[in-house]
């Protein structure tokens, strides 16, 4: 069976989470103590006591996701190896696309968990320069959306973030646009969850934080990816180390195109689907766009 790699972006987070992985599983410990030595904090203690504040924290929850994600990908290696050799593609949900470049072997694991580091610091600046956030919009389609979308402009930045799967569109902006947008969805039949996330991802309000990106990556050595790695800047695969890094940075104020991204990775053959790292969220998302496609939990 032809399979995809794919890795959990910031929301999978919980506390007590990679603690299993790593009572049982020396490369996981290994990853956790390297980890502490780059940021200079104990990581895994967040990961398995949080307080949930802390660790729900941008600067916090996108390293600890990467590093936790990396981990489920040894304990993956361990006991089925030979999932390996059958992945033809790989993508990772906004900060998961780092996971996803490290399993590529575009970047090695120290360079890209400095990279996260500078990555949530910068975005958690970003957030708190403007009280912003996202709200989850269930049940209508894209172009309602859009719609609901022009009209809450009146109170401010909103922007499309991300693309989920049908039903799911979030959508980030100033908190009084954020407020507009749910009453105006509510009006619509649709329902909405406010996200607990420190701003608007993905949107312009993110800068400058793809300038810090920027600096950070170009700071780093990108080798040309094993299997092709899709972006969620554009839905489509790439190997080109350019061409990825510049599409890093274009990421953080960019809408992240998931459901064209799976649906990209099905039309080439994809015929099983892993998800390694915390939660579930893209199994869920996953059953939405093809219900019958295979898709394994590989925990963090």
């Amino acid at each position: 069976q032809k399979a995809a790699f794919l890795f959990p972006g910031q929301g999978a987070q919980y506390v007590g989470m990679a603690k299993s992985l790593v009572d049982s599983l020396a490369a996981a410990r290994q990853l956790f103590a390297q980890a502490a030595d780059i940021l200079g904090y104990d990581l895994l203690d967040y990961c398995w006591n949080g307080p949930a504040e802390r660790l729900n924290a941008t600067d916090v929850s996108q390293p600890a996701i990467f590093v936790s994600s990396l981990a489920a990908l040894e304990a993956l290696k361990q006991t089925e190896p030979h999932l390996i050799d059958s992945v033809i593609a790989t993508a990772g949900l906004s900060l998961g696309e780092y996971t996803a470049l490290v399993f590529a072997g575009v970047m090695d694991f120290a360079d890209a968990l400095r990279v996260v580091d500078c990555r949530g610091k910068a975005m958690q600046a970003a957030a708190s320069a403007t009280p912003s956030g996202m709200v989850s919009v269930l049940i209508l389609e894209r172009p309602q959306v859009e719609q609901i979308v022009q009209q809450a402009r009146a109170h401010g930045v909103v922007e499309i973030a991300n693309l989920l799967c049908p039903g799911n569109t979030v959508v980030s902006g100033e908190l009084a646009a954020c407020d507009a947008v749910e009453k105006l969805v509510a009006d619509q039949g649709g329902r909405t969850v406010r996200l607990s996330v420190a701003g608007a991802f993905h949107t312009h309000l993110m800068r400058p934080a793809d300038t810090h990106l920027a600096e950070a990556l170009a700071q780093v050595v990108l080798r040309p990816a094993r299997l092709p790695i899709w972006s969620n800047v554009d839905a489509q695969p790439h190997t080109d180390p350019d061409e990825i890094r510049a599409l890093l940075v274009q990421q953080v104020l960019s809408p992240v195109r998931w459901e064209e991204t799976m649906r990209g990775m099905l039309a080439q053959g994809v015929e099983a689907f892993h998800e390694i790292g915390p939660g579930r969220v893209l199994a869920g998302l996953l059953k939405r766009i093809h219900r019958k496609i295979d898709c394994r939990n590989w925990a963090a």
